[in-house]
Parts: C-alpha cells; sequence; structure tokens
C-alpha cells in the first residue's frame, strides 16, 4: 500500500475531528430536546437516541465489507456526504416520525465512516497501527467532547435552526479536508464478477473468513462487553448522582472527566500496544473497567466518584486503541475492512444492550448489586478472552 506521509494522516484525524464533532453537536444534547420539542413522550425520545446505534448495528459490517471489494476512498465520500447532508434535513423535520427516519438516515453516517476509516489507517500502519488507531480515535474522541459543548451552546444562544446548520457546515469542512487528504489507492480485493450476485457472493465469502477467525470474534465480543458498562454509565450514572444528593452538572462534570481522560491515554497505549503487545494492555483495561464500575455504588464523595470516571476512560482507552489493533493483526488483509466493520457492529451491540441491562438490574436489584453484576460481565469477557486469545504480537495475514 505504500507509506502514508505525515501531512496526509494528520489530515485524516482532522476529518474524523470534524465529522464526529457534526454528529454529536447533534446527537447531545441537542437530539432529545428537539424531540421533546416535537412533542415526543420519553419512551419514545429514548429510542429516537437509539436510533442512529441500531443503524450501526445493521449497515457497520456491510460497509467494511464493500471496503474490501471497493476503493474504500469512495465509500468514505459516502460516509461523509451522510455527516454534512442530514443536518440540514432537521430544519425541516415537524413531526416525530419524519425525525425517527431522519435518524436512521444521519445514523449512516457513523455505520458506513467509522469501520471503514479504521481499517484504512490499520492498512496503512501495518507495523506500529497501535499508535496510529490510538492517535486517531483520539482525534474522534476530541471530536465527540466538543460537539455537545458547541451544541448546547449555539442552542442557547441561537436556537435549533442555528445549531443544524453549523452541524452541516462542520461535516461539509471534513468531506472538503477529505478531498485534499491524498490518500493512496484503496483496493485491497478484485471482486470475482460483476453484478448483484457477484458482490454478494464475495461479500459473503468475507463474512465467512470473519466469523471463522475465532480470535477475532472474541476480541470483538470483548470490545463489545466493554461497550456494555460504557452504555450502562451512559444512562444510570446521572440517576445515581441524583440519588446521593448531586445535581445534572456534577454528572456531567462526572462524564466529562471520563471522555478527557480517554481521550488524553488513547494515542499513548495504543503505541504501547505496539510494543508489549495487545493482549495485556486489554485484559487490564477490562479490569481497570470492571472494577471502577462496580465501586461506584459504594462511593458518595464526588472526588472519589471524579476519580473512578477517570480511571474508567483510561481503562476504555486501553481497551479501545489495543483492541481494535488487535482485529487488525489477527485479520487477513482482503477482509480487513469486514473484520472492522463486524467489530463495529459487535461494539454498537453492547452499547445498545448495555442501558437495557442496566435497567432492569438497577429497578430489580438496586444500584449496589447492579453496577458489580455489570463489572462482573465485563470480568467473565476478560477471563474468555484471555483463555481464547494467545499472547504476543500477531502479524497481519497478507
Amino acid at each position: 500500500m505504500g507509506t502514508i506521509n505525515k501531512r496526509s494522516f494528520v489530515l485524516l484525524c482532522g476529518v474524523g475531528l470534524f465529522a464526529f464533532i457534526s454528529y454529536n453537536l447533534i446527537r447531545m444534547p441537542l437530539l432529545s430536546l428537539f424531540a421533546r420539542s416535537l412533542g415526543a413522550a420519553p419512551e419514545i425520545i429514548g429510542f429516537i437516541v437509539a436510533a442512529s446505534t441500531l443503524t450501526g448495528v445493521v449497515l457497520k459490517w456491510p460497509a467494511g465489507a464493500l471496503s474490501d471489494i471497493y476503493d474504500r476512498r469512495w465509500l468514505l465520500v459516502i460516509g461523509l456526504l451522510a455527516f454534512a447532508l442530514p443536518p440540514l434535513g432537521y430544519l425541516f423535520v415537524e413531526d416525530v416520525r419524519w425525525l425517527i427516519a431522519l435518524r436512521f438516515v444521519h445514523g449512516t453516517a457513523t455505520a458506513v465512516f467509522g469501520p471503514i476509516a479504521m481499517a484504512v489507517v490499520a492498512d496503512l500502519f501495518r507495523q506500529t497501527r497501535g499508535a496510529a488507531l490510538g492517535s486517531y480515535t483520539a482525534a474522534t474522541q476530541a471530536g465527540a467532547m466538543l460537539g455537545p459543548l458547541l451544541g448546547g451552546w449555539l442552542l442557547t444562544v441561537a436556537g435549533f435552526p442555528a445549531a443544524f446548520v453549523a452541524a452541516g457546515l462542520l461535516g461539509t469542512v471534513a468531506l472538503l479536508l477529505f478531498l485534499v487528504t491524498r490518500l493512496p489507492p484503496q483496493i485491497p480485493h478484485v471482486a470475482s464478477g460483476t453484478g448483484a450476485k457477484a458482490l454478494v457472493r464475495d461479500m459473503a465469502r468475507g463474512a465467512r473468513t470473519v466469523v471463522k477467525n475465532f480470535r477475532v470474534m472474541v476480541t470483538s465480543a470483548t470490545d463489545g462487553a466493554r461497550q456494555i458498562a460504557n452504555g450502562a454509565l451512559m444512562a444510570f450514572l446521572p440517576i445515581y448522582v441524583v440519588s446521593i444528593g448531586m445535581d445534572a452538572a456534577q454528572a456531567g462534570v462526572l462524564f466529562g472527566v471520563q471522555s478527557v481522560t480517554s481521550f488524553i491515554a488513547r494515542p499513548t497505549m495504543g503505541w504501547a500496544s505496539d510494543r508489549i503487545g495487545r493482549r495485556p494492555l486489554i485484559l487490564g483495561g477490562l479490569i481497570i473497567c470492571a472494577m471502577t464500575i462496580a465501586m461506584i455504588p459504594f462511593t458518595s464523595m464526588f472526588a472519589g466518584l471524579l476519580g473512578l470516571s477517570a480511571l474508567f476512560g483510561f481503562g476504555e482507552a486501553i481497551v479501545n486503541a489495543a483492541a481494535a489493533a488487535l482485529v487488525a493483526d489477527l485479520s487477513e488483509l482482503k477482509t480487513l475492512g469486514s473484520a472492522m466493520g463486524m467489530q463495529g457492529a459487535i461494539m454498537d451491540i453492547g452499547h445498545a444492550s448495555g442501558p437495557i441491562l442496566a435497567a432492569f438490574l438497577v429497578g430489580g436489584l438496586g444500584f449496589q448489586l447492579a453496577f458489580p453484576i455489570i463489572g462482573g460481565v465485563v470480568l467473565v469477557a476478560a477471563a474468555g478472552f484471555g483463555v481464547a486469545v494467545a499472547q504476543g504480537k500477531v502479524k497481519a495475514v497478507a
């Protein structure tokens, strides 16, 4: 594939930054408030927020599989168009049903762009992909942090229309940056024929290769277990914080600390995984995530919760950077996009199921049993990963 120059990689990170600022500007906090302004009931608001994640569950693997057949650069352009154009559609939404439909469409942005961009980075940096993926995901994490801050401010000073237009403009900036990035051709595999049947046959062949790769599936499921804990905290940490006498602003600070810690740690942890191996870091990160979520309901001091939130973000950073690199290491190059798409879909399943699992556990058992049980799920996943995935670095198979 050749070596990508530093300028192009920095631009690609900039693409991820602006794309995810655009996406998360609408996702938090605008979306739920906009849905409420349209008269949506609370349970409908929850579904609207989850709709884009459901799109990822359905589309991430097919998008990744297509990128193993067609030039990834053109597929990335399609994903970036989904960042730039749908935000303008919110300006014309006056009905909850249309908002739900638009959320599914908007979800194609991360569903298409996310796994393919990860496959591009993993392919271009085969010897240092941990550090490269860590740096790239740190850029997208920065976008995820800045988007809600900008969205909340724009909503306060200018209202919904200005915020939606800003999201569209930022998505357009991401698209324009990509067009000047000058990535090398991204065609790792040649289709076996023409027409829909040949396309489906090639995608199915890639899927079978990935699913039969036991260690890839275990690593992806392990990252999905980490996302269960993340989803549970996203849904119920604010409720726990308020229940012990704190306020929503303090809950927001806890999420901010978690995000900042994760953002800072990702490049370093990716670099470390290139040198000491992916497996020990993934195991360590899972243990940190499990222990911190289990300790939260036994902590009532804000300073203690700050420390636990920071530790959880650190554990997440370790697992996310090292697991993505390990999936790439364990995959055949001709099915790299399919593997990254499968990992993304499994992560979305975990993230979507976390709040549901937590709701049943918190409702039936209370926080002091629910959170440790979720931590136990993460520990079980860590044990399974430790047994199933051999120690040491694994080079990508050509």
